[in-house]
């Protein structure tokens, strides 16, 4: 298999990786869309979201707590985050093989020094 994220699970390719465990890797996207910009990956080969079938519900599961896990550790709990899923060429999805943006780190704006005043 020719999957670039497949590459990286099994360390034949680096990543700038912030977290693994058996069934998930995190890290760094390359081509970051945010300040902080990770790439939640599941291990099990999975082209896209369009390729899950009923039996992947544990692991899609598991999918959004390890992203909760991951943007606490990085305070975006605190700040708010974005988490989202390219499906196929026609939405973005450059690499096929099932993976969940986490997006955050955009600085709070100002607060104001007069309710509602601009």
């Amino acid at each position: 298999m020719d999957c670039l994220f497949c590459k990286i699970v099994n360390k034949e390719v680096r990543a700038d990786i912030v977290y693994e465990d058996e069934k998930f890797i995190v890290f760094k996207n390359i081509k970051p869309a945010a300040p902080l910009h990770l790439l939640i990956v599941p291990k099990k080969h999975i082209a896209s979201v369009d390729s899950l079938e009923f039996g992947d519900k544990e692991l899609i599961g598991e999918l959004f707590l390890i992203a909760k896990k991951t943007a606490k550790s990085h305070g975006l709990n605190k700040t708010g985050y974005k988490l989202v899923f390219n499906v196929g060429k026609g939405g973005g999805q450059m690499i096929n093989h099932l993976h969940l943006h986490l997006l955050g780190g955009w600085q709070k704006e100002k607060e104001r020094d007069v309710p509602g005043m601009p």
